[in-house]
């Protein structure tokens, strides 16, 4: 398989990855501008961007650029003189072990887009859906059975049925570990039906209703985009629990190797 092939392989099954490509290689590098490499979020590597010295350093910048989601520039020289002028985004990292030469290679972070379920065949989940295409998410539309709910791998997961087994699709969401589970109902009906979940606190947490952000919101294209804004929030803001994406780059960068 190439690595173009495994490309589209890996973003079919949503799979994190960070392709890497040599655009200068200095003699005697074992590597030549033009190689590549796909390298997973278990640190894997599948391809060839350079020797065993070389690989730990795009290795740990590679598993930082995942994290961060954002593009480097790696660097990896020899000791002694430093050739490559710095530059912004790129970082530097030595490798004492490297057996003369140097390298650049650009590592690119593939980190699929957040993927929203919306369950229900009502105008709300249709202007949902719709919406949720402009802003690039991947969108997944269910109008099922609980027996049939699976929600493995949604970011979000909007229930817009008004009626049907809501209950049991905000159990298997929850159960699989979705962070944002939206209910359409009003607040009487919402609040009823997850007193007779008996949620732990937790997943009370992680479902939203009356779903959205309270902005008056009164047709389904306007309740669409109050959901949208919610799941924004709970995406961009109430998950940022790591470290800022520039101090996970510098640490990244600034490993040896």
């Amino acid at each position: 398989m190439t690595i173009t092939e495994r490309v589209a392989q890996l973003r079919r099954a949503r799979t994190p990855f960070v392709h890497a490509t040599v655009v200068r290689a200095q003699q005697p590098a074992s590597a030549h501008a033009g190689d590549e490499a796909i390298l997973l979020s278990d640190g894997t590597i599948e391809g060839f961007v350079g020797g065993h010295c070389a690989q730990n350093s795009v290795r740990t910048a590679a598993l930082g650029a995942l994290q961060a989601g954002e593009s480097v520039l790696l660097r990896v020289l020899p000791d002694g003189d430093v050739h490559y002028p710095e530059a912004p985004g790129a970082c530097v990292v030595v490798n004492p072990c490297l057996s003369g030469g140097a390298l650049e290679i650009f590592l690119a972070p593939q980190v699929p887009p957040p993927l929203i379920r919306v369950c229900g065949a009502t105008p709300i989940a249709e202007a949902l859906a719709s919406m949720c295409t402009v802003l690039g998410y991947d969108v997944m539309r269910d109008d099922m059975r609980d027996d049939e709910a699976d929600f493995a791998q949604a970011t979000a997961v909007v229930i817009a049925t008004h009626g049907g087994p809501e209950a049991q699709m905000i159990r298997a969401a929850l159960e699989a570990g979705v962070g944002y589970v939206g209910l359409v109902a009003s607040k009487v009906r919402g609040q009823a039906l997850l007193d007779d979940l008996d949620l732990t606190e937790e997943q009370r947490r992680r479902v939203h209703t009356p779903v959205g952000l309270p902005i008056g919101a009164k047709t389904p294209a306007e309740i669409a985009v109050s959901i949208l804004a919610e799941v924004i929030r709970a995406i961009r803001v109430d998950d940022r629990a790591a470290a800022p994406a520039e101090t996970r780059r510098e640490d990244a960068c600034h490993g040896h190797g």
